[in-house]
């Protein structure tokens, strides 16, 4: 595309039709993101190691039936679900933790 096209083009450039924005970092803040992610991230840890210990060392008996786990084993496989629960709760914590600050900034009435 060449220059004469681009100044001829008749819509606005993309900052001027863009209204001005506060920055993501203070939304951010506001919010407690970083706050919520931790907190998130250590329940979920916990959740998933808790689990994990009780499946792993058989805290509740032996599973009835047996399975074949080829690749990894059934420690690699509880392994993986024991991530993936961790990873599912940290971000349900970490969302419900900023719905729940982002409610209660839109309640505080502005000073």
């Amino acid at each position: 595309m060449s220059e004469e096209s681009r100044d001829a083009s008749d819509g606005p450039a993309p900052a001027e039709g863009r209204p001005d924005r506060p920055p993501i970092a203070g939304l951010m803040d506001t919010l407690s993101v970083k706050r919520n992610v931790v907190i998130g991230a250590v329940v979920g840890v916990a959740l998933a190691v808790a689990v994990y210990v009780v499946r792993a060392l058989e805290l509740l008996g032996p599973v009835g039936g047996t399975r074949e786990y080829p690749v990894l084993g059934a420690d690699g496989f509880f392994l993986l679900l024991a991530f993936v629960l961790a990873s599912a709760t940290t971000l349900f914590v970490a969302s419900a933790l900023t719905v729940v600050a982002a409610v209660r900034a839109l309640r505080t009435p502005e000073e």
